[in-house]
């Protein structure tokens, strides 16, 4: 009899890896580009691997027991799989989510049975958040230490400093990526979100080969808000951290792993994932184009003729047909 897997569970990692082939051959690249396809997750996205490592290492430690309420703070795609990892589980869940999402993320979380709360609609959180200029990390630590303090039955994740979140990534990402390419692997690009995939992941690559780069993407300045750009269009799942106060990193995020930072603005991610769809077939997300540019980036430069550069791309562009992503006339 053939494989029956029993669980959702069972089908988490081991995403394939792909050259962007024709890509490379319209922008005359001299050094390939390989993209770990993270949307063949069960739930589209690289977060399936830290939920449910966050939730077996929650149970193994007597943190999450049956009848508990899993709670997460997150912006999107961390909240899908988690609601998932819970229904397969029995779980309930309840995530506090970033209003700026898209409709899709709302919808696909509810599907799988978890309770939405946006972050503006919870007094205490939305009080933080503004008296900060949106410090994520800041709100959720009210979360924690203001709103679910004293709760009974429920396993906060709290996934920018739950350890179990870069220790998958070390565990299942860099192991897949070093025995697809056989160890031919020059450059590793990774999007900071929480910082678990960078971290974990450059962690264990350079443990093989400590000349591997690990190239980590911030936001470019005109994605950021600021004075005369309060709402920008932001590359979703990546967050700044240089020239940011320490305490507002997650501690999810090793600041001493990556070896370049690139710059990313939200139309250059935007561009890229419009293009790779048209070239090699593939449809990602924001987050994912940005690597893709990074990747690209990286490249063009005389130094990296001739070398392998693999970037971890996030997630599907099908949370994302609300959004402006895929609207050719876009332009930022």
């Amino acid at each position: 009899m053939g494989k029956i897997n029993k669980s959702i569970t069972e089908l988490v990692g081991r995403t394939p890896l792909l050259e962007l082939v024709n890509y490379e051959k319209k922008n005359n690249l001299e050094a390939k580009i390989l993209v770990k396809l993270e949307y063949f997750n069960p739930n589209q996205s690289v977060k399936d691997r830290i939920a449910l490592a966050m939730v077996e290492d929650a149970e193994k430690k007597g943190l999450l027991k049956p009848g508990y309420t899993i709670v997460e703070t997150t912006s999107g795609n961390t909240g899908i799989g988690l609601a998932a990892i819970a229904a397969a589980k029995g779980y309930k869940f309840k995530v506090y989510v970033q209003d700026n999402v898209s409709k899709e993320r709302f919808q696909v979380i509810q599907a799988f049975g978890g309770e939405t709360i946006k972050l503006s609609e919870e007094p205490v959180v939305a009080r933080v958040l503004q008296e900060t200029n949106g410090d994520f990390v800041a709100a959720i630590d009210a979360l924690r230490n203001e709103v679910l303090a004293g709760q009974e039955n429920i396993f906060f994740v709290d996934q920018v400093s739950n350890p179990a979140n870069p220790a998958i990534h070390e565990a299942t990402t860099g192991p897949e990526i070093w025995e697809d390419t056989e160890g031919n692997v020059d450059i590793l690009v990774a999007n900071v979100g929480t910082g678990g995939t960078v971290s974990g992941t450059g962690k264990f690559l350079k443990s093989k080969n400590s000349d591997i780069k690990v190239v980590a993407i911030q936001p470019g300045p005109n994605s950021l808000p600021s004075d005369s750009n309060p709402e920008p269009e932001e590359i979703t799942g990546v967050h700044p951290f240089e020239g940011v106060p320490k305490e507002r990193i997650p501690s999810t995020m090793d600041l001493n792993i990556y070896d370049e930072k690139v710059e990313v603005e939200t139309i250059e991610a935007y561009k890229a994932a419009r293009e790779v769809a048209k070239t090699d077939g593939i449809l990602i997300g924001t987050s994912s184009g940005g690597a893709i540019h990074a990747a690209t980036v990286l490249a063009k430069r005389p130094e990296n003729k001739g070398k392998t550069i693999v970037a971890v791309l996030p997630d599907t562009g099908l949370r994302y047909l609300s959004t402006n992503l895929f609207n050719e006339e876009y332009q930022g």
